[in-house]
């Protein structure tokens, strides 16, 4: 009911602000960063204090990282388009409201765990086979659409003979709780080095708690069900 609220409010924010004026027509593109990847963007003028504005987010990034002894080569990649309305209520200063209507920001990669190292599922530890070494893939997602709040200075399409305009945002985007995904294999030992194995994969036990170290990751990672956006652009007024 709130994101239905949300989405007839932004409808309808043109109507309640400033009244229905009818501008030469003003279009601007441009480029810039932010905390969802790089972005390309285009703006178009709704009124004489607002704007509509669509663009494309962009980042792909690497980077390893250690957890409970398991070994992530993890694959950041942010895809998302985003729309916002944006009205200015003091010359460069605006509030918008909108929404990433294809979120494809995720994180993917592989698993492992070297050979006699010991790991943990869960509450449950066991070792790394050293015939058969645990490996793995793992991912996270976030929310396909997300819809988002805005506050910033700055106008992409200035109102004035100026063809060069800017603008610098700040702002939350309402993307939901993350969803974690891990799949292992390799035998998982109760005793180092080679007693007690089982296939990661069948293991009903090591099942169970791979799911519940899922759980625990999604835990960690809730706080992005709020995500953050920081964002500036330079943008060129084309008429």
């Amino acid at each position: 009911m709130r994101v239905k609220s949300f989405f007839v409010f932004v409808a309808l924010l043109p109507t309640l602000c400033f009244g229905q004026e009818n501008p030469k027509l003003g279009v601007g593109v441009g480029f810039g960063a932010s905390s969802m990847g790089y972005h390309f963007d285009g703006a178009l003028a709704v009124t004489k204090q607002s704007n509509f504005r669509g663009g494309f987010n962009f980042l792909n990034y690497n980077r390893g990282t250690h957890r409970d002894g398991i070994d992530y080569a993890a694959q950041l990649g942010l895809r998302s388009l985003q729309f916002t309305y944006e009205q200015y209520i003091y010359k460069g200063l605006h509030v918008g409201g909108g929404l990433l209507a294809y979120n494809g920001n995720h994180a993917d990669g592989t698993a492992a765990v070297p050979a006699g190292q010991s790991f943990s599922l869960g509450n449950a530890r066991y070792f790394s086979s050293a015939a058969n070494p645990i490996r793995g893939t793992a991912r996270v997602d976030l929310g396909h659409v997300a819809p988002l709040l805005v506050l910033g200075v700055g106008n992409p399409i200035p109102r004035s003979t100026r063809r060069v305009g800017f603008y610098v945002d700040g702002g939350i985007a309402f993307q939901g709780s993350p969803n974690s995904t891990l799949a292992l294999s390799g035998s998982a030992c109760a005793i180092n080095p080679t007693l007690g194995c089982v296939n990661a994969a069948t293991d009903p036990t090591v099942q169970a708690n791979v799911l519940a170290e899922q759980k625990q990751i999604n835990d960690d990672l809730n706080f992005l069900k709020y995500y953050p956006i920081l964002s500036f652009g330079i943008t060129w007024k084309i008429k």
